[in-house]
């Protein structure tokens, strides 16, 4: 028998308050992921999706950084309740506070798609470090592997243009649960 979910997404966006998982995987399907997030406050990092995304501001408002075809950072902002559509390829970027959800649909990955996560200097806007992983099941959290990563190296976080030294924003927010 097909299973068609029905899903509170209040009840879901409590779910990961009260635990401090920052993704509640909702299905994943040939054609279909849909998941709930909460904000991360070390968010700084551009993700090149393979495929479309589509995204709801459930609860609060996001700033949706993104970078034109010519490079230049600029930011749509998102109020609590409104959409907005991402194609594929776009390097963006969703940042919004721990205390509020977002809704994403976008198509699970086929064989070979690649997830790109891009960090640029905040000094200088140089390109600072590239990861790439294959997405097979969302529920791992292949994006928070890559900010550890990321954040774990000195040497990915040091701009090779002006020398600066990205903070380990991943650690800080650590220290501020503890």
């Amino acid at each position: 028998m097909y299973q068609m979910p029905i899903v509170s997404l209040p009840g879901e966006g409590k779910t990961l308050d009260e635990t401090g998982r920052y993704v509640s995987v909702l299905w994943q399907e040939p054609e279909s992921l849909v998941f709930v997030a909460r904000g991360r406050p070390y968010r700084s990092e551009f993700h090149v999706n393979p495929t479309d995304e589509v995204m709801y501001m459930i609860k609060g408002q996001m700033n949706l950084h993104y970078r034109t075809p010519e490079g230049k950072e600029e930011i749509a902002v998102l109020p609590e309740g409104s959409v907005i559509y991402t194609p594929a390829g776009i390097p963006h970027s969703p940042r919004f506070p721990p205390d509020a959800h977002l809704l994403v649909l976008e198509r699970k990955r086929r064989e070979g798609e690649v997830d790109k996560f891009h960090w640029y200097c905040p000094k200088c806007d140089a390109f600072l470090h590239e990861e790439q992983f294959t997405v097979s099941d969302y529920s791992v959290d292949p994006v928070g592997a890559a900010y550890r990563r990321f954040y774990d190296s000195v040497e990915n976080r040091t701009c090779k243009e002006c020398g600066h030294v990205m903070p380990n924003a991943l650690a800080e927010s650590q220290k501020d649960k503890d």
